[in-house]
Parts: C-alpha cells; sequence; structure tokens
C-alpha cells in the first residue's frame, strides 16, 4: 500500500467516523437517540472549569482596563506583543501632567511661589508617574501573565481534551445504536449472528476509548483547584503592589503638602482664602488629618502683617529662609533653606521682593522664600 493509498482510506475513515457522530448527534437532539451521560463528579469538574475559564477572563480584562485605562494604547501595546515588539516608551498621564506643570513653573520663573509651587507639583507627579509604571510592570509579570497563560495554555489543552471526550461519546452511543439494530435486525432472522458479534466487540472498543478519555479529561480538571491555588498567589503579589503604589503615592502627596505648606500664604491671598481653607474643606482620614496637623505652616495675618510693617518702616528684620533659592542674576541673592538673613525694603521695589545681607552679601529675595521672625 503506498502512501496516497493510506491518505485516501484516512480521509475515508474519518469522513465515515463524522458523519456517523453527526447522525448520532442529531437523533440525540430530536429525542430519536439514546445518550450517555457523564458521571456526576466529571460534569461538576467541567461546570467548574467553565466558571475559572469565565471569570478569570473578566477578572483579566478589567485588570487591563484599570492598569491602562486607555483602549487605543492597550490596542497597541497588544498589536506590539503579537508582533513580539517593544511598543515605543511614552509618557503616561501623570509624568505628562508633570512636564506640563514644570515648564509652566519655569515659563512663570521659578523665583516666583507660583512658578515654583508648579514645579514642585509637576516633580511630584513624574514620581507618581514612576510609580504607576512600576505598578503596571509587576502586575503584568506577577498577576496578568499567569491568568493569560491559563486562557490561552491550560484551559485550551482542557478544551481540546473535552472535544476528544465528546467524540469518543458519539462514537460509543453510535455503536451502541447499531448494536441495538442489530439485535432486532437478528431476531428477525435478517442478518448473521456474526454481525451482531461485530456491533458487540465495536461496542467494547469505544467503551474502553470513552473511559480512557474520560479519565484523562478528570485528571486534567481536577487541576483546577491547583489553578485556583496559584491565581491566589498571584493575586496577593497583586494586592502587594497595589499596596506599595498607594503608599508611594501618599508619600509623595504629603511630602509634596509639606513643601507647599511652607510656602509664605501671601500669594493665596489673591483668591481671599486663608491657607488653612483648604484642609478645611477637604475630609480626609484620620491618619492624613493628624499628619497636616504636624506639618509646619505660617500665618496670612503674620507674615502680610510683617510684611506691610517693614515696607512702612526703614528698619530691618530678621527673615528665616524656607527653602533654597538659586539667584537667576547678579541683583538676586542665592538662600539656603533655614539660614537667617536680614532683610529691608527699599522704596519702589517690586512688592514680590525684599533685600537681603548676608554678611558682605546682598541682592534681592523673593518674600515668598522667607518667615519673618519678630
Amino acid at each position: 500500500m503506498n502512501i496516497m493509498d493510506f491518505n485516501v482510506k484516512k480521509l475515508a475513515a474519518d469522513a465515515g467516523a463524522f458523519l456517523s457522530r453527526a447522525v448520532q448527534f442529531t437523533e440525540e437532539k430530536l429525542g430519536q437517540a439514546e445518550k450517555t451521560e457523564l458521571d456526576a463528579h466529571l460534569e461538576n469538574l467541567l461546570s467548574k472549569a467553565e466558571c475559572t475559564k469565565l471569570w478569570t477572563e473578566k477578572i483579566m480584562k478589567q485588570t487591563e482596563v484599570l492598569l491602562q485605562p486607555n483602549p487605543n494604547a492597550r490596542i497597541e501595546e497588544f498589536v506590539y506583543e503579537k508582533l513580539d515588539r517593544k511598543a515605543p516608551s511614552r509618557m503616561n498621564n501623570p509624568e505628562l501632567l508633570g512636564q506640563y506643570m514644570i515648564d509652566a513653573g519655569n515659563e512663570f520663573g521659578p523665583g516666583t511661589a507660583y512658578g515654583n509651587a508648579l514645579i514642585k507639583c509637576g516633580e511630584t507627579q513624574k514620581r507618581i508617574g514612576t510609580a504607576d509604571r512600576e505598578l503596571i510592570q509587576t502586575s503584568a509579570i506577577n498577576f496578568l501573565t499567569p491568568l493569560r497563560n491559563f486562557i490561552e495554555g491550560d484551559y485550551k489543552t482542557i478544551t481540546k481534551e473535552r472535544k476528544l471526550l465528546q467524540n469518543k461519546r458519539l462514537d460509543l452511543d453510535a455503536a451502541k445504536t447499531r448494536l441495538k439494530k442489530a439485535k432486532v435486525a437478528e431476531a428477525r432472522a435478517a442478518i448473521w449472528a456474526e454481525e451482531v458479534t461485530k456491533s458487540e466487540q465495536e461496542v467494547r472498543i469505544t467503551q474502553s476509548e470513552f473511559d480512557r478519555q474520560a479519565e484523562i479529561t478528570r485528571l486534567l480538571l481536577e487541576g483546577i483547584s491547583s489553578t485556583h491555588a496559584h491565581h491566589l498567589r498571584c493575586l496577593n503579589d497583586f494586592v502587594e503592589a497595589q499596596m506599595t503604589y498607594y503608599a508611594q503615592c501618599y508619600q509623595y502627596m504629603l511630602d509634596l503638602q509639606k513643601q507647599l505648606g511652607s510656602f509664605p500664604s501671601t500669594f493665596l491671598s489673591n483668591n481671599n482664602q486663608s491657607s488653612s481653607a483648604p484642609a478645611q474643606s477637604v475630609s480626609a482620614p484620620s491618619v492624613l488629618a493628624s499628619a497636616s496637623a504636624s506639618l509646619p505652616s505660617v500665618s496670612n495675618s503674620i507674615v502680610t502683617s510683617g510684611i506691610s510693617e517693614l515696607k512702612s518702616l526703614s528698619g530691618s528684620r530678621k527673615a528665616r529662609v524656607l527653602y533654597d533659592y538659586d539667584a537667576a542674576n547678579s541683583s538676586e541673592l542665592s538662600l539656603l533653606a533655614d539660614e537667617v538673613i536680614t532683610v529691608y525694603s527699599i522704596p519702589g521695589m517690586d512688592s514680590d521682593w525684599l533685600m537681603g545681607e548676608r554678611g558682605n552679601q546682598k541682592g534681592k529675595v523673593p518674600i515668598t522664600y522667607l518667615e519673618l521672625l519678630n
């Protein structure tokens, strides 16, 4: 027998088996043929596997939405992944906002209160963006990848074996149907006893193949419990990654709030608001409230009255520097945080500036960087 004859016979056998299964399936649906039912334990395992697959897909997809809300970006990442290429690096939303704030702060002038605040906020937003990237990367490796491996690996194998089991079951029931018809025909002396014997042998063979396939499928399905245990560990990793991310964000914002709380608040008086107004209008957890209460702050009334008094008199005052300041030109004086300098006003000077002296050095300093001392 040559290869071509073998292939033709194999195709004919496959076509015959397919036709037999199709007839058996149709007759079962029409109630004209009996169906071998799977045992209750196997049915429960199949139901558990389907439920695991359904919810794993939903959790995986929604986690992807949580980590990357932009659908276009998700599609782009999916395409690059399928092409086995690295997606181009782009700024995420916090990083982009941070860059805009930094650029605006430099445009307005880092020596101004608003410009400096924008820069500090921008730097914090960029740090949050970095933490966001780390969360996405960690979650993708420790959480999303194991879920995807189950959907694209283990469950596909289960589906394949389940389909084989269905075919073996149809073969078995088709053989039973032929045996039943052969016995009826034998009773009517329409066929020889050899036909009945042949049908009985076919039933034994198909029954053996069905039982073997049922056992293979059962063993695979019982592995779902191990899958649940593995996914539980992955879920713990995901929660830990989120905890780290939110803790970082909280610390970054706490540090930023501390820096902004150190600003003299005269620049906020443009909106006729006190420096404590934002804290009073926002409801926060007790831990945040206690932390906020411990942050250094400067009263509007003290700063405003002190500077007004200083500008109205010809004398000088001592002032503590709140944070570092780099002079933009030779007419300004560079400052170091926490040092104490002498300041005074010169007629006609811009209201946002004072003259500062440190030993033999002197120059203009921004009032928003100072805390007047009594």
